[in-house]
């Protein structure tokens, strides 16, 4: 019987083997350019930045953005990813019964993503579908990157909580009732802090905000926290200082989170 590694597993086995916890995101914005070129482009720099990416992230707005062609754009480009390197589809989906069984059906089997982001505002019943899946994980919308986090993500409940730690009761329920992918959590770099995450269940993280969004490592207080973490660049590496190569980018930005969680 084949016996499938968890999620965290594989993150685990990529992080150590790397030394690094840098996740690339992956968000095409054609202006012009064909389906040919952009798969071309999309080749390269996966090829440049895997020695330094301990996930990929792509966003499939993105993608979908480029209507049917978009879609097999991305189709075409997963199989490209190394095998042993996880990939997380940013799709931040969250809807109720049929509909969620069959993006998780998308993802998981059709796609084969290793982890999917998901919305969880419309409550713990959206996670059903993606909960029993072997091997694989999900990351729910805890704290996240934009300033509109503060107008729900970080509002005082009348017990003294925060909704984001809602967020992180469901990642302890999921563990209670013997989920069997495993739950994990975005938290924007740019509105984290040591006091945010003590408040937060110890599960994996998926941070974005480093680079173009301005976030500082600093905010994360160091490697108090057991279960991996990913921080992810996408515009930093794919777009900014077009100067330099891809993988002259992420091995920078790798270095630079290497330093600030002690791999």
């Amino acid at each position: 019987m084949l016996v499938r590694m968890k999620y965290t597993e594989k993150l685990a086995a990529r992080i150590k083997a790397t030394r690094s916890a840098l996740c690339v995101g992956i968000d095409p914005r054609p202006e012009g350019e064909d389906m040919k070129s952009m798969a071309a482009w999309l080749r390269k720099v996966v090829q440049e930045t895997a020695p330094y990416a301990a996930a990929y992230k792509p966003n499939i707005a993105y993608f979908e953005a480029m209507g049917p062609q978009g879609i097999q754009l991305l189709a075409d480009l997963l199989p490209e990813i190394p095998g042993d390197i996880p990939v997380i589809l940013d799709a931040k989906r969250g809807d109720i019964g049929e509909t969620q069984k069959y993006y998780a059906k998308a993802y998981f089997e059709r796609m084969q993503a290793d982890a999917v982001t998901l919305n969880p505002f419309m409550g713990y019943d959206i996670l059903a579908p993606f909960l029993n899946t072997p091997g694989k994980g999900i990351y729910l919308l805890a704290v996240t990157s934009n300033g509109g986090a503060a107008d729900i993500e970080r509002q005082r409940l009348q017990d003294g909580r925060k909704v984001y730690q809602l967020v992180g009761d469901m990642v302890l329920r999921a563990r209670r009732e013997g989920a069997v992918s495993e739950v994990g959590l975005v938290v924007g770099l740019t509105n984290a802090d040591e006091r945010l995450l003590a408040e937060l269940p110890d599960a994996p993280l998926l941070i974005p905000g480093l680079g173009a969004q301005g976030g500082e490592l600093s905010a994360l207080g160091g490697p108090t926290r057991k279960a991996p973490a990913l921080i992810n660049v996408s515009r930093g590496i794919l777009y900014k200082n077009p100067e330099m190569s891809y993988a002259d980018k992420a091995k920078a930005f790798a270095e630079q989170i290497r330093r600030a969680l002690a791999l």
